[in-house]
């Protein structure tokens, strides 16, 4: 599945960003969809994960409580609402397909990512 993330951009600090996903010619209807991220330097991490049937949904304690993931079905999208943007928040976010619901690790390749700067 080649996925495509847009959205990103520039953003001063506690501002908010959408960010999108979605396989053209693809359905999520049996996948765990997740975003990730990686800043310069460091290594991707998991940010938000969630259950395409079921819509539930579950986030690393780093974003608790400001980003929220969430689907829509007639689009089949996925995306990534980024409310209160810190600085510690730049990186190339990614979206992905999940092992199974709870999982942290990502399956399949990685497809296109988009950049988040939030200045200070």
């Amino acid at each position: 599945v080649q996925l495509q993330a847009s959205g990103g951009g520039l953003v001063q600090a506690g501002g908010s960003l959408r960010l999108s996903c979605a396989a053209p010619g693809r359905t999520f209807s049996s996948y765990v969809m997740g975003w990730f991220r990686q800043a310069p330097g460091k290594e991707r991490e998991f940010v938000a994960g969630i259950s395409w049937s079921s819509g539930n949904t579950y986030y690393a304690d780093s974003v608790k409580g400001r980003f929220t993931i969430s689907r829509d079905n007639a689009k089949n999208t996925v995306y990534l609402q980024m409310n209160s943007l810190k600085p510690e928040d730049t990186a190339v976010y990614y979206c992905a397909v999940l092992k199974y619901y709870g999982s942290r690790d990502a399956i399949g390749s990685w497809g296109q990512g988009t950049l988040v700067t939030v200045s200070s």
